[in-house]
């Protein structure tokens, strides 16, 4: 009697845990699904990934280089234009805030590679912008430690996807994500810093991996799973579908175990005791 009462328990067991499971798993899929599609505007990380040295572009001086030339060293690289409205010269003046804290010496301990990703900007618009943001530093930089460029659509494309940078076309403006990409000198991708706000000490330990060639864990990964980025506030906005998805499959998991795993597991040791005796 005691054996067909285990064996009867278990249909009525596996019938509790298949709302359950029909829940946990569309869930999952959402889940795994907005992780794995590539973005029409964001980041998606590609550590340990090269990027296509043999690609040009024009610098400053409108002289066609390619990253071959120019990445010879630790090199952070900035994907903005130089038009933008938006969260570009934020970036840009965070990160030369960081140059003047940084107790590395650009130019020789590493370098900047700043990229307009609009094909329509022009050497002279670039020139512009590294001498307004050069001369206002207090630190005396290397005007070759932070070079400044732009390029047509093709190789735009082409450096962008290899680096996982997504950003798309919004009237005469664009809707992207703040990240600085740090490669290696033979242009491994070995560190991506979210957001358009970093610290000195991330920014100084990106480098020194950089110049070993080890990638590193992506800082201020948070903030890209849970903000996503408002195109008219150009802005980061809380995601509440991917962290309520979470946040549920969370719940459901703990009330699987509270009260239907332990119940049925005392259930069974219980009815094992009860045979013993």
């Amino acid at each position: 009697m005691n054996r067909n009462t285990s064996s009867d328990d278990q249909p009525s067991t596996r019938a509790a845990l298949a709302p359950l499971f029909a829940l946990i798993f569309p869930l999952l899929m959402l889940t795994t699904a907005a992780a794995q599609e590539r973005p029409a505007v964001g980041i998606v990380e590609k550590l340990g990934a090269h990027l296509p040295l043999d690609l040009e572009f024009y610098d400053e001086e409108g002289n066609l280089v390619s990253l071959g030339q120019v990445i010879t060293k630790p090199t952070i690289i900035t994907f903005v234009y130089y038009r933008c409205p938006g969260i570009c010269s934020p970036l840009l003046t965070e990160l030369s805030e960081i140059v003047e804290k940084l107790d590395l010496e650009p130019g020789i301990d590493y370098q900047i590679l700043t990229l307009s990703f609009d094909h329509r900007e022009t050497p002279d618009l670039a020139a512009g912008k590294k001498e307004s943001y050069l001369t206002v530093m207090d630190r005396a930089v290397d005007p070759n430690a932070w070079r400044f460029f732009t390029g047509d659509s093709a190789e735009i494309d082409a450096v962008t996807h290899a680096a996982g940078f997504y950003f798309k076309p919004e009237g005469n403006d664009f809707v992207h994500a703040g990240a600085l990409i740090i490669v290696s000198p033979e242009g491994k991708i070995t560190r991506y810093i979210n957001g358009i706000r970093y610290l000195p000490f991330d920014v100084k330990m990106a480098v020194i991996e950089a110049s070993e060639g080890k990638t590193g864990p992506t800082v201020a990964k948070l903030l890209r799973f849970c903000f996503s980025y408002d195109p008219e506030g150009k802005t980061y906005a809380f995601d509440v579908t991917r962290v309520s998805a979470v946040l549920i499959i969370g719940f459901v998991a703990v009330f699987v175990v509270v009260f239907v795993v332990k119940p049925k597991k005392k259930s069974e040791r219980e009815l094992r005791h009860g045979q013993s005796s």
